[in-house]
């Protein structure tokens, strides 16, 4: 069986250390990494309220602060110790309901059926191999009327094709990351048919695009999935 080779190991050794920069290090990269988590939270203003949130593949944290709406406790799941301790450290500071982080794997979580009033996965199910058994997971821990967001970049469309030459690709490059090598091995589900599987099983889902309210790959940068759980209906 083949090993690990050392360009993948050394990138996830400093995963926690080069993502913030990595993605969000430059002005105008920053800025749509962020338009597309305010996009994720959009339809729910401080007027709503969820009790108990579970953030899949939370990283070191980017999501929570764009979270408006208010709750009782949000859980901040990663695989990474390190990006999680990341993730700890820079949300020390937020106001509002309690705060856990917990390693957790997101295909095989280790909560109850029926526990959480909201699941968020930001630019995770384009990682998992087999995202439709992540769904099931996912739908399991929510609870009848509960909420799954998620956000899914619009790989491999024109226009990310395009963003992600132009502004990720070059800094991770200029940090000596094999950028399209690590690209092979972390986007292994492509937008078309992670949408293809949102829309089948959550037919009553509602979708938020950007920058361009059309449904298209290749015209926008991110797409936004909110489905309400129906636990009467068959899950994925």
């Amino acid at each position: 069986m083949p090993t690990e080779d050392e360009a993948w190991t050394d990138y996830r050794e400093k995963f926690a250390e080069l993502y913030d920069d990595a993605n969000y290090g430059s002005s105008v990269q920053g800025r749509v990494m962020q338009a597309g988590h305010r996009l994720a939270e959009k339809a729910y203003d401080t007027n709503v309220h969820f009790d108990r949130v579970l953030e899949i593949g939370a990283g070191t944290g980017e999501h929570l602060p764009f979270v408006r709406h208010q709750f009782l406790e949000y859980v901040s799941t990663d695989t990474d110790a390190k990006a999680l301790g990341v993730a700890e450290q820079k949300l020390s500071q937020h106001s509002g309901g309690s705060l856990r982080f917990e390693l957790q794997a997101g295909g095989e979580l280790s909560y109850p059926d029926d526990c959480f009033d909201r699941v968020i996965a930001t630019h995770v199910l384009e990682h998992i191999y087999q995202p439709h058994l992540a769904l099931k997971e996912w739908s399991r821990v929510l609870k009848d009327g509960g909420v799954m967001t998620i956000l899914i970049p619009t790989d491999p469309g024109l226009a990310w094709r395009l963003g992600r030459h132009f502004g990720p690709r070059r800094n991770a490059i200029r940090q000596g990351i094999a950028y399209d090598y690590i690209m092979a091995r972390e986007h292994v589900n492509s937008c078309n048919n992670l949408i293809a599987l949102l829309r089948h099983y959550y037919p009553g889902a509602k979708e938020s695009w950007w920058p361009l309210p059309v449904p298209s790959i290749d015209l926008n940068l991110f797409v936004v999935c909110h489905a309400t759980i129906d636990k009467r209906k068959v899950t994925p």
